[in-house]
C-alpha cells in the first residue's frame, strides 16, 4: 500500500501515465531511483534561496524521465517556497524570435505559474493580489489608517505611490510601465472594474500585440514583446522575492524544438539567448533565479545543430572529465539522466500496482513473480534494447492491469506474450535530412 496518497493523486497518476504524460500531482508516490539527483537539486535550491542563480540542463534519451524530473523538481521547489513555472519549447515557442514566438513562450510561462497552494498553475492573479494586499497593509500602517478605511477610493493615490516606489526599487528595465500596469490592476481591484483588471493581466502576461491597443486600454507606452520579455521575467523574480518567496524557478522542456529550427541564424540566436541566461545566472547579474532546460543527448552534443554547435556553450557545458557511470558529479550544469535499472523499474511497477488498486478500489491478483514475468517478457522482446523506454513499460503494465480488472479470468501469461515493442522516438533522421537539405540550399 502507498502511504498517505489521496484519491485525487491516485486518479491523476493512473490517468496521466495511461495517456503517456507525466502527472502534475502525486509524483512523490512514484519516484524511484532519483534520490541523488534530488538531493543535489535541494542543495542548489538552498544556494538560490541565498541569492545566487542557477541554470541546469537535464539530458536523457526519449522516455528516460526528463519530463518526470521537471515535474518532480517543481514538487520539491514548491515545498521550499519557490514560485515555479513550466513551459515547453514548440515550433511556436522559442527563446529568441522576431515574429512573436519568444513572447509566446513568455505567455506560456506566465499561464503556468504555480505556488504551493496552487500547484497546478494559474497562480499569477493570486500572487498579484497577495502583493497588493501587502502594499495596502504597509500603507495603512505608515498612514495610521485602519485596513477597512485604507481601501476607500480617496486613499487610492497613497496606495499607488507605494506601488510605484516599490516597483522602482525592485525593477531595472521596463519598471515604469510595469508599475503603471500594476497600479491599473489595483484600480480595477479596488473599484471592482473587472475589465480593467483583465486588461492589466493581459499586459502582464504578454498578450497585447500592439502598443496602440495597450495605450488605449491602460495608458502605457510599451508592451511586452520578443526583445524585452526576459527583462520582465527578471522583474517578476524580484517581485516574488520581495513578497517573501525563496525565488523563481522556470522549467523549459522539449529543447529538441530548438535543435529542429531549420534556419541556422535563428537557431544560433536561440543558443545565444541561452548563453545570456547562463552568464547572467553564474556571473551574479540576477538573483534568486533558477532555470532548468530538458533535452536529449543529441540536443546537447550534436556538433552541427545542438548546443555544442555554439562554441561558447560547448565550452561551458562540457562534462566533468573525471565523472563515470559509477562516480557522478551532480553539481555541474549538465545532469545526465541514466535509465532506471531493472530493480528500480520493478519497484516502480509494484508502486503503480498498489496505486491502481487504491484508485479502482480493487485488489488485483498480481504477484511479485508475475510482475517479474511481465518484465522478462517485455525486456526480452526483439527491439527492446534499442527502442524500449520506461514510458512504454509503464503504459503497457497499466494497460494490462486495466484488462485484468475488467476481465478477471483472463490468462495473464498470454497477455504478457502479446506485448509488442514500438519505436516511440520522433523521426529525427527525417528531420535531420530535411534540415541538412535546407542548410545546404
Amino acid at each position: 500500500m502507498i502511504d498517505n496518497i489521496k484519491p485525487k493523486e491516485a486518479t491523476a497518476i493512473i490517468n496521466s501515465l495511461l495517456g503517456g504524460v507525466v502527472p502534475k500531482i502525486g509524483l512523490q508516490h512514484i519516484t524511484v531511483g532519483r534520490s541523488a539527483e534530488v538531493e543535489a537539486f535541494i542543495s542548489s535550491l538552498e544556494d538560490v534561496k541565498n541569492g545566487h542563480s542557477m541554470v541546469k540542463f537535464w539530458i536523457g534519451d526519449f522516455g528516460s524521465g526528463k519530463s518526470f524530473m521537471m515535474h518532480l523538481l517543481n514538487t520539491v521547489a514548491l515545498k521550499q517556497k519557490f514560485v515555479v513555472a513550466n513551459a515547453d519549447f514548440t515550433p511556436d515557442n522559442r527563446l529568441y524570435a522576431n515574429d512573436g514566438k519568444a513572447v509566446a513562450l513568455y505567455s506560456a510561462i506566465m499561464d503556468n505559474i504555480a505556488i504551493q497552494t496552487k500547484p497546478e498553475g494559474g497562480a499569477l492573479v493570486t500572487l498579484l493580489e497577495k502583493w497588493i494586499e501587502q502594499i495596502i497593509t504597509k500603507t495603512a500602517q505608515d498612514k495610521g489608517i485602519s485596513l477597512a478605511d485604507i481601501k476607500e477610493e480617496q486613499h487610492l493615490p497613497a496606495i499607488q505611490n507605494n506601488i510605484v516606489r516599490t516597483i522602482n526599487e525592485i525593477t531595472e528595465v521596463g519598471g515604469f510601465d510595469f508599475g503603471m500596469v500594476v497600479m491599473k490592476y489595483y484600480e480595477g481591484y479596488i473599484k471592482d472594474d473587472e475589465q480593467l483588471r483583465r486588461s492589466a493581466l493581459k499586459w502582464l502576461k504578454g498578450e497585447y500585440r500592439t502598443k496602440t491597443e495597450a495605450r488605449q486600454d491602460l495608458g502605457v507606452r510599451e508592451i511586452i514583446h520578443d526583445l524585452n520579455y526576459y527583462d520582465m521575467l527578471k522583474n517578476f523574480c524580484k517581485l516574488f522575492v520581495s513578497m517573501g518567496y525563496s525565488g523563481f524557478m522556470i522549467n523549459l522542456d522539449e529543447a529538441i524544438n530548438l535543435y529542429k529550427i531549420s534556419t541556422t541564424v535563428i537557431r544560433e540566436k536561440n543558443y545565444e539567448k541561452i548563453l545570456t541566461i547562463y552568464n547572467d545566472c553564474f556571473q551574479g547579474k540576477v538573483s534568486n533565479f533558477f532555470i532548468n532546460f530538458a533535452g536529449t543527448q543529441e540536443v546537447l552534443e550534436n556538433e552541427r545543430r545542438g548546443l555544442f554547435s555554439y562554441h561558447a556553450l560547448k565550452s561551458r557545458l562540457g562534462t566533468n572529465k573525471f565523472e563515470t557511470l559509477e562516480v557522478r558529479d551532480f553539481s555541474q550544469p549538465v545532469i545526465r539522466l541514466l535509465p532506471l535499472n531493472h530493480n528500480e523499474i520493478f519497484v516502480l511497477l509494484k508502486k503503480l500496482k498498489a496505486i491502481f488498486d487504491f484508485n479502482y478500489k480493487v485488489q488485483l491478483n498480481i504477484t511479485d513473480e508475475e510482475i517479474q514475468l511481465f518484465m522478462e517478457e517485455i525486456f526480452n522482446k526483439p527491439g527492446a534494447s534499442e527502442f524500449l523506454t520506461p514510458r512504454e513499460v509503464i503504459r503497457d503494465f497499466l494497460n494490462i492491469l486495466s484488462i485484468i480488472r475488467q476481465n478477471p479470468g483472463i490468462n495473464k501469461q498470454q497477455l504478457f506474450g502479446e506485448i509488442e515493442i514500438r519505436d516511440e522516438r520522433p523521426g529525427e533522421s527525417a528531420v535531420d535530412s530535411l534540415v541538412d537539405s535546407i542548410e545546404v540550399l
